[in-house]
């Protein structure tokens, strides 16, 4: 099985953390997001690296072979550059993408991503209020570290170059993708009768963390 690899300070897009969706009609469900970095990056030299190592342990002497067809093909792979996610709409990369590169990370609907907190410890999965309230400050935009595993495809459906999301941390504010959701609470006035909204709720007792690998720690600065 292929190293866990650890990306810093990388962006977050197109998040799949709160619940599973289906990419289409009769897929299985799965949890994902793309992780943009700069083709610098050292996080992701070091998964490119495991990739090679990986192809060459699974498929020996014809490693180099599979790797150039996934090459050749994005959708058998799980990395690539910026540039070749297109936005249908305008023909042009998605924001955040031009000059970048990226990986696309998933998980099993069964087997759902670690969400880890500020402190570096991991949110319990069975707490699910305390996972959705943290799982909803990773945006569309705003910087994580994370923790992903590539995974050689070998299966009736070809071969191929995956990537495990094993867990994600917030990092840092980042301008949004996007132009998020209109307010138009303008628009609407008070219904006739209508109790005062209720303040926050209580936060009850936190869940006992789960242990996770030292290397999430407090966010970067």
């Amino acid at each position: 099985m292929s190293e866990i690899i650890y990306l810093s300070k990388v962006r977050l897009s197109f998040p799949k953390l709160l619940e599973a969706h289906a990419s289409q009609e009769g897929a299985a469900k799965k949890f994902g997001a793309d992780l943009i970095m700069a083709p610098s990056d050292t996080g992701f030299a070091t998964f490119m690296g495991e990739v090679g190592k990986m192809a060459q342990e699974k498929w020996k002497d014809n490693g180099q072979a599979v790797l150039l067809m996934v090459q050749n093909d994005r959708k058998l792979r799980c990395y690539g550059s910026g540039q070749e996610k297109i936005n249908k709409k305008t023909f042009k990369p998605y924001s955040g993408y031009e000059g970048m590169v990226y990986v696309s990370a998933s998980s099993n609907e069964d087997r759902p991503p670690q969400i880890i907190r500020l402190d570096g410890t991991a949110v319990d999965p069975s707490n699910t209020m305390e996972r959705l309230a943290v799982a909803r400050k990773l945006y569309d935009g705003c910087y994580v570290n994370a923790a992903v595993r590539p995974w050689p495809q070998d299966n009736q459906y070809g071969r191929a170059v995956r990537c495990e999301l094993v867990a994600v941390q917030f990092c840092c504010e980042g301008e949004p993708f996007g132009e998020g959701d209109p307010d138009v609470s303008g628009m609407f006035g008070a219904v006739a009768g209508a109790a005062p909204a209720a303040g926050p709720l209580g936060s009850g007792v936190p869940m006992p963390p789960v242990p996770f690998p030292a290397f999430f720690g407090a966010p970067h600065p």
